[in-house]
């Protein structure tokens, strides 16, 4: 039975889960992490597909069951927190794929888009809604999808609908592709300027950064009015902003 409180909802589509694992299958890769495997419909998809999967559950009952369903196979279950596990136990080079509870999505991207190696690839099933904040354009951005897409190309996939799951959950989900860069498009420490700008998203971004003094005609500079919010910037309007300022 899932466990409302770990955000547990089972995909039982073996098409779409088929799909899952076929997206996250790269050439020359061998050992897959698979983030939440839960009762192991994702799992046995994978083991199709990689000589090694290494399951990381929260849940002690799962982790010390699904071994049982796949006797003989290369898969290792790690009992783990995976906002807390060590990645450097895992063999280079690797991929992540996971089926990922709502509630520590944003979480989750962080800490994988922060590993050095890096995967060579994220493949997700998360909340829709995420997954659509996460490939935002400019005019849509949040902090969210300024982090994520810094550090990664991010292709969104399929919409899963929620019958597919059960327990069946409330909002639809969807697929995400990530390939980490080999290295950010903005230096990180534009970020310390981006989250003090997207503090109030909704106010304008001369509100939020008034500790700056008037910053109207820097907008200007970069072809932006006054009336600016903060979700109008792109990447590269928050680094030339930075350099404005400096």
């Amino acid at each position: 039975m899932a466990n409302k409180s770990l955000g547990q909802h089972w995909l039982k589509n073996r098409e779409v889960l088929d799909h899952l694992a076929s997206l996250a299958h790269a050439d020359g890769v061998e050992t897959c992490l698979e983030i939440g495997p839960g009762l192991g419909h994702l799992t046995s998809s994978l083991l199709k597909n990689f000589d090694q999967v290494i399951a990381v559950e929260f849940d002690q009952k799962l982790a010390e069951n699904l071994p049982k369903s796949f006797p003989g196979k290369n898969l290792i279950v790690k009992n783990e927190d995976i906002l807390s596990f060590d990645f450097k136990t895992v063999p280079s080079p690797f991929v992540v794929a996971g089926n990922i509870p709502y509630y520590i999505t944003s979480p989750i991207i962080e800490k994988l888009l922060s590993l050095n190696p890096h995967p060579e690839k994220i493949v997700l099933l998360i909340q829709k809604e995420v997954a659509d904040r996460l490939v935002a354009e400019k005019g849509k951005h949040t902090l969210l999808s300024l982090s994520a897409q810094n550090r990664a190309e991010i292709v969104r996939d399929i919409t899963v609908p929620a019958e597919f799951f059960d327990p069946v959950p409330k909002v639809d989900s969807a697929v995400v592709i990530l390939a980490p860069r080999e290295k950010p498009q903005i230096p990180l420490e534009t970020f310390v300027l981006i989250k003090e700008g997207m503090k109030n998203p909704r106010k304008k971004l001369t509100n939020n950064l008034k500790s700056h003094g008037d910053i109207s005609k820097l907008l200007e500079k970069l072809n932006l009015p006054p009336t600016a919010r903060p979700s109008e910037l792109d990447l590269t309007d928050w680094q030339n902003l930075q350099n404005l300022l400096k």
